[in-house]
């Protein structure tokens, strides 16, 4: 036995993505233009024949400082700041644009002096190498452009400057990004070109904080997955300016994770052995980040660098985000190193197995595939034992094996046919996560066994009731596996004092309902369970579906027989007395399921009738149609007998007999649709009747369209066939389009009646021996 310390181990934090990079919210009085700024002004101005464009950079928002718009192009460049009154900006000039015959006039700025900064924070400042001269600008200027001071050299620069966040009060923290425009940007496009010329110009905007969010450079390009730009930045940084940290404590290691890009993150940690240790918000590690994102190959990369370092408050984390990102190879790696993590509880209270109780998704009985698909993943070959952990560490991982030559084999020829054939790559891999599923929730109910039968209902009651949680969601393997290895669980009853076969026909999850089959005489005793008011298992039968279980079906009238279904395949099993019995309500189950699906049966007679009163408008045409084309035969007829001219031809037999059929099966076609549009719609009608009638009504409407087509092909044989065959063919070709799209527009709705038919018949009983 463990004991009761290590079964109940808990840990405070909760980390989800938004917890570990938070939202910013704009403040709250911001408007385009802020009271705070005047008038002072301060303007580049440029006439030369070579250059014309005009831009204006105006006040925006004060909490993002200036903003910059285009307004097209003029003989001369106007660059206008609004400045607050306390600034004032030195006199440059640009020069060496693009050749030494252009010149950028000189820039002119007011007399008011600018607060000088002096220390570490000078770095901040609003350099002058750095107010945002246009992209415009440098395209027309070329890609090599410099910009050179002339009446103010960088002694100047230095002195011109503004301080770091909370240095200066006032206004001027809150604009002090306005200077850093075009890094931010350079750093969010990935233009490294760009940045480079402006760090050329300050080198110490290297490690400056560009964003309201403090974030530097190497942040914003390491999120934005800029690979180049992000190694030559750390070329230029020094270890400590890698370790720097946003408001919310994220250094650029947790915008790489966070990225997935490998690369990234491994250009800084080369730089800084330090980085994968540094947490960030919240108290999370890079690691954690990059997992609750599901990136598997940084998640392995990072582990690789951290594994020995990790906390148990880490390992808990990092399972429970794998599990939810679906990186269950990392989850298995983690329990296998670690086992006692499945008895570990998250911030909120969550182990490992009730986080995958709410994980429909990652077992095959939640997956949503097609027929084919479903044919695909049977057949697929799937090495169960693969990618448990990447090769970086897979020397030390237990679980990965050497597989035989025959094996080896298998995986070869699939790993050719997963990356040839489209589509079957996705569809591995959902098989490979849901083998690794299985198999993580089998180690861990087998470390939970070995917990006392008080601490192990302590662990599935708190803090939700995971088996209720699996029987809710239909994850019928998830539940098979736990009561195969503990037979108890099928007693037990929720706050509600309802089992797991309640919940399921509350929820209407076929799978787990049909597990009562298994269980021999017990079904009566289960099935005599009453909730706290006095409903038994009949009445939850009795009550409507939840709607995401109805739209499994299409058309009210398919989901009102599903309902009627359920009814009757609960009513079979409960004792005769359980039938009449009233609830706290003073209503019976059949009084409740007749209340609980008026408006169900009113949206399926509607539904019913729209779809007969089509179709039957069809086949009343085709009828029409074919009836005036048995007296008005191909050819005409002979004058003296009345006989069809070319009553020989097995042409005309062709058209004589498709006529026929096509008028016998429309007219039958409209018989059967008439018949569903005067039922008089009982619940019952919609189990078998209604069903019935309309799946025979679209077979004979689909024969009548297709044997017209063919009466209409043969006719033109008959007229054209012996001297314009080349004209015959290809017509009678194009006849077969609107059969095809009868076929392909109302075959789903078809097959869709033809499979609830026929999946009914067998969805109330075991299909296997699944606790056995």
């Amino acid at each position: 036995m463990i004991s009761n310390t290590i079964a109940l181990s808990r840990f405070g934090r909760s980390l989800s993505i938004q917890s570990c990079f938070p939202e910013r919210k704009s403040a709250a009085n911001s408007c385009c233009k802020s009271p705070e700024w005047d008038d002072t002004s301060l303007s580049v101005e440029c006439s030369d024949d070579d250059i014309s464009l005009k831009d204006v950079i105006c006040p925006g928002i004060s909490d993002h400082g200036i903003c910059a718009s285009s307004f097209g192009t003029t003989s001369s460049t106007v660059l206008n700041y609004t400045l607050q009154r306390q600034f004032s900006c030195p006199i440059v000039t640009f020069s060496d644009v693009r050749s030494p015959n252009h010149h950028l006039p000189q820039l002119i700025s007011s007399s008011i002096d600018f607060p000088e900064v002096e220390g570490d924070d000078a770095h901040m400042g609003l350099n002058p190498s750095l107010w945002p001269i246009s992209d415009s600008a440098h395209e027309i200027c070329g890609t090599d452009a410099e910009l050179t001071t002339g009446a103010i050299d960088s002694a100047t620069f230095s002195r011109t400057v503004m301080p770091e966040i909370g240095a200066v009060s006032g206004n001027i923290s809150r604009n002090i990004f306005t200077a850093y425009v075009p890094l931010h940007l350079a750093a969010f496009r990935g233009d490294w070109d760009a940045a480079k010329r402006l760090l050329d110009l300050d080198p110490q905007a290297v490690r400056a904080k560009i964003t309201r969010g403090l974030e530097t450079a190497l942040h914003v390009a390491a999120g934005a997955r800029h690979t180049m730009f992000v190694q030559e930045l750390v070329e230029l940084m020094t270890p400590d300016d890698l370790a720097l940290q946003n408001k919310v404590g994220n250094t650029a290691l947790c915008f790489a994770a966070a990225s997935g890009i490998t690369k990234i993150a491994q250009a800084m940690v080369n730089k800084n052995k330090r980085l994968p240790f540094i947490r960030g918000s919240k108290g999370a590690t890079p690691l954690c980040m990059a997992a609750l994102l599901g990136h598997k190959d940084m998640v392995w990369y990072l582990y690789s660098l951290t594994e020995n370092d990790l906390t148990e408050e880490d390992r808990i984390e990092l399972l429970v985000a794998a599990i939810t990102a679906d990186l269950f190879g990392v989850a298995l790696h983690l329990i296998q190193r670690h086992p006692q993590l499945a008895l570990a509880r998250d911030g909120n209270g969550d182990t490992a197995l009730h986080v995958l109780a709410r994980k429909p998704s990652a077992f095959p009985s939640g997956s949503q595939l097609g027929v084919w698909q479903r044919c695909i993943y049977s057949c697929l070959y799937v090495e169960q034992s693969s990618n448990y952990c990447s090769s970086s560490i897979r020397h030390n991982c237990p679980s990965c094996s050497i597989v035989n030559g025959k094996s080896t084999l298998k995986v070869l020829i699939w790993n050719v046919i997963k990356h040839l054939v489209p589509g079957i790559k996705t569809i591995h891999d959902t098989k490979l996560m849901h083998i690794q599923a299985l198999e993580l929730v089998k180690k861990l109910w087998k470390q939970i066994l070995l917990l006392d039968d008080s601490e192990i209902g302590e662990l599935l009651r708190s803090p939700s009731r995971l088996l209720f949680t699996a029987a809710e969601l239909g994850i019928v393997e998830f539940l098979t596996m736990l009561i195969q290895s503990y037979p108890d669980l099928i007693w037990k009853v929720d706050d509600n004092s309802r089992s797991i076969f309640h919940i399921a026909v509350a929820h209407r999850q076929e799978k787990i309902f049909n597990l009562i089959y298994e269980i021999g005489a017990h079904m009566d005793l289960i099935a005599a369970y009453k909730d706290g008011n006095n409903n038994n298992i009949l009445h939850l039968a009795g009550k409507l579906a939840p709607a995401d279980r109805l739209e499994i079906d299409s058309g009210a009238a398919l989901q009102l027989r599903r309902e009627l279904h359920w009814f009757e395949a609960v009513e079979k099993i409960v004792q005769p007395s359980y039938r009449e019995m009233k609830n706290s309500e003073g209503r019976t189950p059949r009084t409740l399921f007749k209340e609980e699906h008026k408006g169900l049966v009113r949206e399926g007679e509607k539904w019913m009738k729209d779809t007969a009163s089509s179709c039957m408008v069809v086949a009343t045409l085709i009828a029409t149609v074919m009836f005036a084309a048995a007296f008005t035969v191909p050819g005409g007829n002979d004058n003296d007998t009345g006989r069809p001219i070319f009553l020989r031809d097995r042409s005309f037999m062709v058209f004589a007999i498709s006529d026929a059929l096509a008028l016998f099966s429309s007219a039958s076609s409209i018989l059967i649709f008439l018949s569903i549009l005067t039922s008089r719609y009982a619940q019952g009608d919609f189990l078998h009747s209604l069903p019935s009638r309309l799946i025979i009504g679209l077979t004979t409407l689909f024969i009548s369209i297709a044997t017209m087509m063919i009466a209409f092909s043969a006719t033109l044989f008959i007229v054209l066939g012996h001297e314009f065959a080349w004209i015959a063919i290809p017509i009678a070709a194009v006849a077969c389009v609107p059969v095809t799209l009868f076929a392909l527009l109302q075959f789903p709705l078809f097959a869709d009646i033809i499979s609830h038919i026929y999946r009914s018949s067998i969805f109330f009983h075991p299909s296997s021996h699944l606790l056995c």
